[in-house]
Order: C-alpha cells, then sequence, then structure tokens
C-alpha cells in the first residue's frame, strides 16, 4: 500500500503529539536537533537510530557538526513530503535515551 503525503496542517497537528521535532517551511520535512554531551554519546545515539531506521526500512538523513550537535531529518521519498512512517519514526527516536549536554 502506498502511503499518502500528509499536508501541512495534518503535519503540524501531528507533530503537537511529538516533542521537539519542527516541520521544515515547505511542509515536507521533520528534523529535530540535539547537543549531546560528547562526542561518543552521538555516535552511540546515531548507532541506535540505526537499528530504528533499519528496522523499519526507513532511513532519516543525520547530520554531526561540531562532535556533538547532531540533526535528525525525516522525509518519505516515495511520496515526495511526509508520511506516518516518519512521526512514527520520530516518536520511536524521542523514546531512546540521549545524553545531553550538561
Amino acid at each position: 500500500r502506498i502511503q499518502e503525503s500528509f499536508t501541512a496542517t495534518q503535519a503540524r497537528k501531528t507533530l503537537k503529539n511529538i516533542s521537539g521535532w519542527h516541520l521544515i517551511n515547505d511542509g515536507k520535512m521533520i528534523y529535530r536537533e540535539f547537543i549531546i554531551q560528547d562526542f561518543m554519546a552521538a555516535i552511540d545515539l546515531i548507532n541506535r537510530i540505526g537499528e530504528i531506521a533499519e528496522d523499519a526500512k526507513h532511513h532519516p538523513n543525520i547530520h554531526l557538526t561540531d562532535f556533538r550537535n547532531l540533526r535528525i531529518e525525516l522525509t518519505t521519498h516515495d511520496v515526495g513530503g511526509l508520511s506516518q512512517k516518519d512521526f512514527i519514526e520520530a516518536g520511536k527516536i524521542n523514546d531512546l535515551p540521549v545524553e545531553l549536554k550538561r
């Protein structure tokens, strides 16, 4: 079954239930940013996100800069925007323990 694309309005409404995530202006991607405690904690989180992504067969864009600034971006390429998969994965990422900068 082909996923349906969310409208920007639907995406904004759904994001109200998923803390920390933001909609990019065109409504086709969501992202979350973390400032992680240190480099190895960031790598650990990336690995755990990778396991979630592999299980779901839905892979985010992952950007690590300045050794601990992590940005995760989710979109569904098949629909050219956001689908239910993105919000489910965002929720699973939110459930991971994260060692934030103190």
